[in-house]
């Protein structure tokens, strides 16, 4: 089964910066998509940033601009480089994959178990 490994994340305080990592025990081209979520408390799950397997990205809103998300083919692992985090960023937050596959009943979804991310004002 797909394992996504997590790392990165703790505390940091109002306009610092983290990052984090996800390594998946498989190849990174095995996925259409790849990313993080996030779920704050008394919060639904939000979709934080994508990269797609050919390099195009999704953020949300309330990221764009201070995240980046990124590859790195050598060492199999999507990047999330958060800078100027408020607040409001703390959560916990989930690596996400989908799997590619020719038909879409079988883009299984796989999820990290979550790290957590705190910011201080």
């Amino acid at each position: 089964q797909v394992q996504l490994v997590e790392s990165g994340g703790g505390l940091v305080q109002a306009g610092g910066s983290l990052r984090l990592s996800c390594t998946p025990s498989g190849s990174l081209f095995n996925f259409k998509t790849t990313g993080w979520y996030r779920q704050a408390a008394g919060k639904q799950r939000e979709l934080v940033a994508t990269v797609s397997k050919y390099g195009s990205t999704v953020y949300s809103d309330s990221v764009r601009g201070r995240f980046t998300i990124s590859k790195d083919n050598s060492k199999n692992t999507v990047n999330l480089q958060m800078n100027g985090l408020e607040p409001e960023d703390t959560a916990v937050y989930y690596c996400y994959a989908k799997r590619e596959a020719l038909n879409p009943k079988y883009e299984y979804d796989y999820w990290g178990q979550g790290i957590q991310v705190t910011v201080s004002s």
